[in-house]
């Protein structure tokens, strides 16, 4: 396992102090990392945190490119950082997501090489301090604390949650990567899912690795739910051949039944809200799933990718 050689990929946009924080962790890890690959969009935007020959004498295991906004997306600029990593296994991971200890990429690893079939390993997701309630309950409800292998012979079982695989943190065996053609070069959201679904339907197999743990959570509002799930019912009109069999809506009441139980029980006076963010997120989704017949300009509004839109117009 001390041979492997790890390459970690993040995409960043804007970057703060907790940037600075995650490359410090990454640069502790036991399994040492060997080249952490940045592409930077808009590199004024990355110069407003810190100089970028600073930054690169500070940290020289990072390479770092920058693209303009007009030019990002989910799938090509991971696509574009991966080319530039020559490691038999890569980290995707988000500029806000925190290791929660030294051991990330190890246990990462070990998920990973624990059988030839499996393709992909993505770590636990732990609440911030601050994670409200609901919240907290939703990360446990998808990342759990016992860990598990998915295949294909899962979907009647799982359905969708089969091609779950989240890019906050997931490692990849390149190899199997490049075998399947990498990410999606264009897409508004899910390059991680729909990369996921290849797997499965390939024959290999998703890990999830519950030791490899990262601290990250949102306490989104209505509004924010909304654009996000708008984002995720276009693409799941746009690549039917992954989606359209599992549809993801069971799996969501069944979230949404179970946190409701939970709230009863715990804080009855948050149920509204539970209902709120709901209906939102429902209603974002469904309007996602219809966006071909909006107007271009309410689509752009509703959306959580505006720059996308640009590049679809193009």
């Amino acid at each position: 396992m001390d041979s492997v050689k790890v390459d970690v990929i993040i995409p960043t946009f804007h970057p703060k102090e907790r940037f600075l924080a995650l490359m410090e962790q990454l640069e502790k890890q036991v399994l040492a990392v060997n080249r952490i690959v940045i592409v930077n969009t808009e590199k004024k935007a990355f110069e407003a945190l810190m100089d970028c020959d600073t930054f690169l004498k500070e940290h020289p295991k990072a390479m770092l490119f920058h693209i303009s906004q007009d030019e990002f997306d989910h799938g090509k600029t991971r696509n574009l950082a991966v080319s530039n990593s020559d490691a038999e296994v890569f980290v995707c991971m988000t500029q806000d997501a925190l290791p929660a200890d030294a051991y990330l990429t190890q246990e990462l690893c070990k998920a990973l090489f624990s059988d030839e079939k499996i393709a992909a390993a993505y770590a636990r997701q732990l609440p911030e301090e601050n994670c409200s309630r609901m919240e907290r309950y939703t990360r446990q409800f998808n990342y759990p604390e016992q860990p598990s292998v998915k295949t294909k012979a899962d979907l009647l079982r799982l359905g969708i949650k089969t091609y779950f695989c989240s890019n906050v943190c997931a490692a990849y065996k390149r190899d199997i990567f490049e075998q399947l053609g990498g990410f999606v070069n264009h897409t508004i959201f899910n390059e991680d899912m729909i990369y996921a679904a290849g797997v499965i339907q390939a024959g290999y197999a998703i890990a999830y690795a519950a030791d490899a743990k990262v601290i990250h959570s949102h306490n989104y509002s209505g509004w924010q739910q909304f654009t996000r799930n708008f984002d995720l019912g276009v693409s799941h009109v746009q690549y039917p051949a992954v989606f359209d069999g599992v549809p993801p809506e069971g799996e969501g009441m069944k979230l949404v039944k179970k946190t409701a139980v939970y709230l009863a029980k715990t804080a009855p006076w948050l149920l509204p809200k539970l209902i709120w963010q709901s209906g939102m997120k429902w209603l974002g989704y469904r309007f996602g799933k219809k966006y071909q017949k909006l107007p271009p300009g309410l689509v752009r509004f509703c959306s959580l990718q505006k720059g996308y839109w640009k590049q679809e117009k193009e």
